[in-house]
């Protein structure tokens, strides 16, 4: 008797061992661990710093928290919504918060809330329109601006959105080409970029009395992304810009001559991106480029100090400042690797204090995840191709099978970064492979161009060549390699099932574009502007429709000859559900196995984390049926 209690308690002990992700390599995490929705989201500070907000859990949908560092972190809940929840916000001052409700038949609601009192305004009363917010986004004199396509829904107006009188004034009316529109520090519309598709237009003025005037212009090939006003010249705006050089890189302009004044700072080999620019103080404090990681250069020592400080304190993690206060010396920051989701801090500079607010995914700290890895390859052309590939733990030195996750877009590039899709996969005994095929951003203008009119051509190339190149490695198993992708990475996917079913066993596709026709003829309203431009990206349907047929995998389906995994969601803009279902019944008519998951609630992307987790067991399970 006494044995058998032994070895019940030992058992007991075991399992609960087992049941930690620290303590048992070979867990396979459970599908929600990666794709539950956060408990506690979009960290805030007040102004003055005494205050964080956050958006959490109640009655199952998001509200405002606010947390009181000063007071032994306790925390309130300010608002109360039940049915629809907040869906962004952000400080209007020390003592109220400015926030938007979740759509409900596409209608927008704007609110104001005191934390004090926990009264809640309407700014703006319900409309069927988008909104945009205009930066910086924050209230000035009672009033803050918006862009809203209320008068016409191909075009975004501007509004001043007034906090005592709770009404909107307008403040520019769009002519019908302005695609941004951009405040200075003192909340005055000053800037505006304009567009015929396929060239832009700078436009700027002194003030709001004055109209606007066009300083410059370029292809849409050539890029001018304005950062903000600067502090220091009142005409001066930081800005990224390719102009006259492949890269991009941060420079100073005029806008009263419309001269770059400066080159502020460059990478040779990759775009410096967004980021670094001080809403409130007009300054660049660093400047961020990607190359195989974030790197940053610092242009304030005050701010490189900070980060110093706090890299100390978190050694081994990416570190990024999200929100700080007006006097700089309390900061929220939030953290992450290839293989930890990281958490939210609060670092107060002057006690020299880091207090963890939340982890990103807790059910998934301490787990023994994968790391991801560089890798570099020639294509065919002899073009040079960056990529990641992470391989599962303890597989090294096995041919193991792959998954090949070519990024959407195809305008963005694949990062260095924690991923759940990616870690999920490894989990279950799948190395990925990440192409930055060419058409990605962030590798310079002739990189990204080299992507045009290449959707179905070129790019593809780039991803089977990476796909034989890994094979040739010796990395992976060459019967066992499926491709999975959303978006634009989910049509490579399915061009992969359609040219390439000797190479792939099997294909995924989440919201992937099946006939190209339709894209560009469903491009949303408020798209309108840029419909030449993606004339000149993927190719006329009026006057090249023979590539376009080529290119789209719905006059194909013959070809496929592996098994298919396709998901949409009906009210996809971008994909009409009755070509998708046909599609379907053809490979069905074929006997090609097809799983078939369309969540008719659904958009592009599932946001109902129910509609998330079950989408992904089964494409857990797909990849376990025919990969393994």
């Amino acid at each position: 008797m006494v044995r058998s209690v032994i070895y019940l308690i030992f058992v007991v002990v075991i399992s609960g061992c087992l049941n930690g992700c620290d303590n048992h390599k070979g867990r396979v995490i459970p599908v929600a661990d990666f794709f539950s929705t956060p408990e506690k989201t979009n960290f805030r500070i007040s102004p003055n710093g005494k205050y964080i907000a956050y958006l959490g859990l109640y009655r199952g949908e998001k509200n405002i928290f606010i947390i009181h560092p000063d007071e032994g972190y306790s925390e309130q809940r300010i608002t109360s919504e039940s049915e629809l929840g907040v869906q962004t916000y952000f400080w209007a001052n020390n003592d109220e918060l400015i926030f938007t409700k979740d759509k409900r038949r596409d209608s927008l609601q704007v609110f104001a809330v005191d934390r004090t009192t926990l009264a809640v305004r309407h700014l703006m009363q319900p409309s069927p329109v988008k909104l945009r917010w205009i930066s910086p986004t924050k209230v000035i004199d009672n009033g803050f601006l918006i862009s809203l396509n209320e008068r016409d829904s191909s075009v975004f107006d501007v509004y001043r959105l007034r906090t005592d009188a709770c009404k909107k004034e307008m403040v520019a009316k769009n002519p019908g080409n302005i695609i941004r529109w951009f405040a200075d520090l003192n909340g005055e519309l000053r800037l505006a970029l304009a567009s015929d598709s396929v060239k832009e237009t700078m436009l700027y003025r002194a003030n709001e009395k004055e109209p606007f005037k066009p300083v410059m212009s370029n292809s849409f090939r050539n890029s001018i992304m304005p950062l903000g006003f600067s502090e220091g010249k009142r005409s001066h705006v930081f800005a990224l810009s390719n102009i006259n050089r492949d890269k991009l890189a941060l420079v100073e302009i005029d806008m009263e001559t419309g001269n770059e004044v400066r080159m502020i700072y460059s990478n040779p080999d990759v775009d410096i991106d967004h980021g670094g620019y001080s809403t409130d103080r007009g300054e660049m404090a660093y400047a961020t480029y990607a190359t195989w990681k974030q790197q940053r250069h610092f242009l304030s020592k005050q701010t490189e100090q900070v980060y110093n400080a706090i890299d100390q304190k978190l050694s081994g993690y990416e570190v990024s400042i999200i929100d700080r206060d007006t006097a700089r010396n309390r900061f929220i920051v939030s953290t992450f690797t290839d293989t930890d989701p990281g958490a939210i801090y609060y670092f107060d500079l002057s006690s020299d204090e880091l207090v963890k607010l939340t982890d990103n995914s807790p059910a998934l700290k301490d787990c023994m995840l994968a790391e991801m890895k560089p890798v570099t390859y020639r294509a065919r052309d002899g073009r040079q191709i960056q990529g990641y590939l992470t391989i599962p733990r303890g597989a090294a030195g096995r041919k193991i099978p792959v998954i090949v996750y070519p990024h959407g877009g195809p305008g963005t590039r694949s990062k260095w970064g924690f991923n759940p899709e990616v870690q999920f996969f490894a989990n279950r005994g799948f190395a990925v492979f990440q192409v930055n095929y060419r058409g990605s951003t962030g590798y310079g203008k002739e990189f990204w161009s080299a992507g045009f009119k290449e959707w179905g051509g070129k790019i593809q190339d780039d991803i089977t060549d990476g796909v034989r190149w890994l094979i040739d490695e010796g990395i992976v198993d060459s019967a066992r390699i499926g491709i999975y992708g959303a978006g634009f990475g989910g049509y490579s996917a399915l061009h992969g099932a359609c040219f390439n079913s000797g190479l792939y066993a099997c294909a995924a596709s989440y919201s992937g574009f099946t006939n190209l026709f339709t894209y560009l003829k469903e491009i949303p309203p408020h798209l309108k502007p840029y419909l030449q431009m993606y004339y000149e990206i993927i190719g006329n349907p009026e006057v090249e429709p023979d590539m376009i047929k080529t290119m789209s995998p719905v006059f194909h389906s013959e070809h496929i000859k592996i098994p298919v995994f396709i998901a949409q969601g009906g009210k996809d803009g971008w994909s009409a559900v009755n070509e998708t279902n046909q599609f379907v019944q053809k490979l069905r008519k074929r006997k090609i196995p097809v799983t078939y998951i369309l969540r008719e609630e659904e958009g592009r992307y599932f946001r109902n984390e129910d509609n998330r987790i079950q989408f992904y067991q089964a494409l857990g399970d797909f990849f376990d049926k025919y990969l393994k």
